[in-house]
């Protein structure tokens, strides 16, 4: 094999559209900061621990690395594109991305989105690893609640049926055009 990158290889791999969060309390009036992100996974069984991929320019990303926690609302399908929008392409450094969303603070005082999600997931950070623009965190499980039931959105979908497009901080961004 030719040691190339095609883009449409890394299209394969699945990945989801969520709302990761963490409190801000200096910034804004609902004290919550938070932002789409397709890069989160669950690592391990026992303990049970989460994988989120944060950009490092993104203001969640400070919120997330000085709290110690985070929280991921794992979106579903039918949710419009003007709440992924809200979350997704919007600085919380301007505005309070919370200001019409519903949510509630979790145990570990982690903005739980409510509005549009199948689940809720709060983790504390064990650990994080610097990835060139971005930082992965680890994070121990504390909490976990499903909402309801649904068909999750994937990033896939995303893309193909609701027509969205990566914010330059995506780990995705570099592919916009390839499609």
């Amino acid at each position: 094999m030719e040691n190339r990158l095609d883009p449409k290889a890394l299209f394969s791999l699945s990945y989801g559209v969520y709302v990761v969060s963490a409190p801000y309390e200096k910034g804004c009036p609902s004290g919550c900061n938070g932002q789409i992100a397709n890069a989160v996974m669950q690592v391990t069984g026992e303990p049970p621990c989460l994988a989120v991929c944060l950009h490092k320019e993104n203001l969640t990303t400070a919120c997330v690395e000085e709290s110690g926690v985070f929280s991921v609302a794992v979106l579903e399908e039918a949710v419009p594109m003007t709440f992924i929008g809200n979350f997704g392409f919007k600085c919380g450094r301007n505005l309070d991305k919370f200001e019409k969303v519903s949510f509630r603070k979790g145990a570990t005082g982690a903005p739980l989105v409510l509005d549009w999600t199948l689940s809720v997931i709060e983790a504390e950070v064990v650990r994080s690893v610097d990835v060139f623009t971005h930082i992965l965190f680890i994070g121990k499980i504390v909490a976990a609640e499903a909402l309801k039931e649904g068909i999750p959105l994937t990033y896939a979908n995303y893309h193909l049926i609701k027509k969205g497009k990566s914010p330059k901080t995506a780990p995705t961004f570099i592919f916009n055009e390839v499609k």
